[in-house]
């Protein structure tokens, strides 16, 4: 991997945010269906990923504003967990509209990195694991493959267990 892409030209707030940060990356186009609603499942299937190894960014509202969290596309979010990660006492999914104001990103294609504002971020501990993982880079049809450390440091995120998986 390194701050090559795979297929060039296609710089994002994301992938500025990486290259100015001297992180190594690669991104990972794939042909979007606008019919798909089903975003990261999409991207994972498409590049033939696990979906464990691929996540997907949602924003929260929780009692101090919007804050981002990143979990794997295999799972929900858990909203306890992720209030109190953030010292919340709750949080509920945040309007979409009011997101993509906010970030700067359409839904489907929402990055944790280069948001127009930096919000609080938390990242399911799941993403430690691995060596490196998915996530937006920025629009729909583009993933960026990276280190989990580098999206941690990046976002000055938390690790927490935020993740549950269906029928938990």
């Amino acid at each position: 991997m390194s701050k090559k892409s795979k297929g060039g030209g296609q710089g994002t707030p994301a992938t500025v945010a990486l290259t100015k940060a001297g992180a190594d990356f690669a991104l990972h186009p794939y042909e979007h269906d606008a019919g798909a609603h089903a975003y990261g499942e999409e991207a994972a299937d498409a590049l033939g990923l696990p979906y464990e190894q691929i996540f997907k960014t949602l924003v929260a509202e929780v009692e101090s504003g919007l804050a981002v969290a990143v979990v794997p596309v295999a799972a929900k979010l858990d909203l306890k967990a992720f209030a109190a990660a953030l010292g919340s006492k709750r949080a509920a999914m945040a309007d979409a509209a009011k997101v993509e104001r906010v970030t700067g990103y359409v839904v489907g294609g929402i990055s944790p990195l280069g948001q127009r504002r930096p919000l609080p971020t938390v990242v399911d501990e799941s993403a430690l694991a691995f060596a490196t993982i998915y996530f937006s880079a920025g629009r729909r049809g583009l993933q960026i493959e990276t280190a989990p450390g580098n999206l941690v440091d990046l976002t000055r995120a938390a690790t927490a267990p935020i993740a549950k998986t269906a029928g938990s």
